[in-house]
């Protein structure tokens, strides 16, 4: 049995789900549960908060792999900052114990978990609930989304697939179009950061 820690990265709510995954596409629920750090705190103490709860649930669950949502421009710049702050933390800490870190986009896990990559949240919280064969959906929808990624990455692994899936910025062998469009974009991005200034 494999465990896998999937994490839904945020400053103020960020969810984290673990499940074991056995032979051909079955996952087990172990735990969820969603951390927080309040809005009015600084930034320093709000990642050292987050930061060592996760550290704890890391050193407590020893999971195989990590699963984390890839960080991407949105409109809300502030949150998007949030999100990559904590992505940040989590991919140092995994380092530090040498545990692989996955990433997906929401919509390739929306795709996995429920067949459709534009699903709204109620659809993946349904479909988390039955393929995790739980008495209640788990809530709020972060912590639906942890698990959503947990298990994404199950799958991926039952596939054959490889345990780090960060393409580091190199065009990977058997990417799905998914990926391809989200390195693409994310290039295109790093192109307009790094062109000449004023």
């Amino acid at each position: 049995m494999t465990r896998i820690i999937g994490i839904d990265p945020g400053l103020t709510r960020c969810g984290i789900g673990v499940v074991t995954a056995g032979a051909g596409r079955r996952v087990t629920f172990e735990h969820v549960e969603v951390l927080g750090s309040p809005a009015t705190a600084e930034l320093p103490a709000r990642l050292h908060q987050l930061g060592s709860a996760i550290e704890r649930l890391l050193d407590g669950e020893q999971p195989a792999a990590i699963a984390l949502e890839r960080v991407f421009a949105q409109q809300n710049l502030p949150s998007v900052m949030g999100v990559a702050q904590i992505s940040g933390v989590v991919m140092f800490l995994a380092e530090r114990r040498g545990i692989p870190v996955a990433l997906y986009t929401p919509n390739e896990v929306k795709a996995q978990v429920t067949g459709y990559g534009s699903a709204d949240k109620t659809q993946v919280t349904t479909m988390v609930t039955r393929l995790l064969r739980l008495g209640a959906p788990p809530k709020p929808a972060d912590a639906a989304d942890a698990l959503a990624l947990a298990i994404t990455h199950a799958w991926h692994l039952s596939r054959g697939g490889s345990a780090d899936r960060s393409t580091r910025g190199r065009a990977p062998t058997g990417e799905t179009p998914a990926q391809r469009a989200w390195r693409e974009a994310e290039a295109r991005a790093g192109r307009r950061r790094s062109g000449p200034r004023a």
